[in-house]
């Protein structure tokens, strides 16, 4: 398996480290590394509003900051709600921040911090997490020295999956080792473990030991072909606020070439050729053109397709009928989830958390032979 995250003996071994002071490419924060009493601490925060978070490397959960910046000095608090909380204070130093760290009680610690400086990573590790390696310090450092467990293997479709898990989360995901080429299996691989790494990132981001917290995950292969590959990732979570949440996450494969597929590299129903296009969360021309693609043609005809395939279940109920989920509306169509099936493409409808039972449904699949007769960007070979 490609490797993950090497383990370093202590914290940050800062006198091997030559690269200059890390700060995130929105340039608003700083990540440092230190002490608060004698535990080894990871700190992100914008130096000019004060607002940030930490976590002791043993723990690796966040805690979240807030404050202002009074000249050289930043007053912050700890944690979050109305009862009485820690706080740091701050003072700028020739290298980085020192301070003290008051807890609600009166126990003061000291606090040293300086600018953390990362080593230049192996050539071999795993690609997303030389993107946080790059991009995302204070999460890389997080992840730091945890290690992956190797699990069961099994057959799946004629293909060899091994399973690993993370052992402090619990998270798993499986490898593909057998059936595909090398070159596809390597970038499938890459692709999968990238989503364990995110999974365990939000496991830690979501953990608060002074609230009732829950992630739970499950990852499972939905389908396996010469062609396609499809996993589906189950996550029920709890991270605080008025409700926890359940959201299915497919993973589509051109089993080929490894690539992840879109919706529109499957199935093209638009104008022209067909177009590939990636989620976007800047306000950009592509994303434009894919919101205007997914309203204005994709909703409407699937809307249709599915009134034509599933007349019963598509059909409008009366209002006062508790938990409508309302099918027949095409906006729960424009982003829908989806995945390969034995017959079709399955579609999961989008709703809000609040509605997310709305998002089961067993039927909503949308027939091989009609997906062929509008092919999208990409060649496959589909049942």
């Amino acid at each position: 398996m490609f490797k993950g995250l090497r383990c370093l003996a202590g914290v940050v071994v800062l006198a091997c480290l030559t690269a200059s002071p890390v700060i995130r490419a929105d340039g608003s924060t700083q990540v440092y590394t230190g002490t608060l009493g004698k535990m080894p601490i990871v700190l992100e925060v914008n130096p000019d509003s004060g607002d940030g978070r930490y976590f002791y490397q043993k723990y690796r959960k966040d805690l979240v900051l807030s404050g202002k910046r009074e000249g050289h000095v930043l007053l912050l608090d700890e944690g979050s709600g109305d009862d009485p909380r820690p706080k740091l204070r701050l003072q700028t130093s020739s290298d980085g921040w020192s301070g003290e760290w008051t807890s609600s009680k009166g126990k003061v610690l000291k606090i040293e911090l300086h600018p953390v400086k990362l080593a230049p990573i192996p050539g071999d590790t795993l690609p997303y997490l030389v993107r946080m390696h790059d991009q995302w310090p204070y999460d890389y450092l997080r992840l730091q020295g945890l290690k992956l467990q190797q699990g069961r293997t099994e057959t799946f479709m004629g293909y060899t999956l091994q399973w690993w898990s993370e052992p402090q989360s619990k998270i798993q995901m499986f490898e593909v080792v057998s059936g595909y080429s090398v070159q596809a299996r390597e970038r499938l691989n890459q692709q999968l473990m990238a989503r364990l790494w995110q999974s365990v990132m939000g496991y830690f981001e979501c953990a608060d030991d002074n609230a009732a917290t829950n992630f739970d995950q499950l990852s499972q292969p939905m389908w396996m072909t010469p062609s396609v590959m499809s996993a589906v990732v189950s996550t029920d979570t709890y991270c605080g606020g008025a409700l926890a949440d359940q959201n299915n996450e497919a993973l589509n494969f051109d089993a080929k070439t490894g690539n992840a597929l879109t919706l529109e590299d499957v199935v093209w129903v638009g104008k022209g050729k067909p177009q590939h296009f990636e989620r976007s969360y800047s306000k950009d021309d592509s994303s434009q053109a894919w919101s205007d693609y997914r309203t204005k043609e994709w909703a409407p005809w699937l809307l249709t397709q599915l009134f034509r395939l599933y007349p019963n279940e598509m059909a409008a109920k009366p209002e006062i009928e508790e938990n409508d989920c309302r099918y027949n509306s095409a906006e729960s169509w424009d982003y829908p989830g989806w995945y390969f099936t034995e017959k079709g493409i399955k579609l999961e409808a989008l709703y809000l958390q609040s509605e997310a039972a709305c998002r089961n449904t067993a039927w909503s699949v949308l027939p091989y032979d009609l997906v062929k007769q509008h092919p999208g960007g990409v060649t496959l070979q589909l049942p």
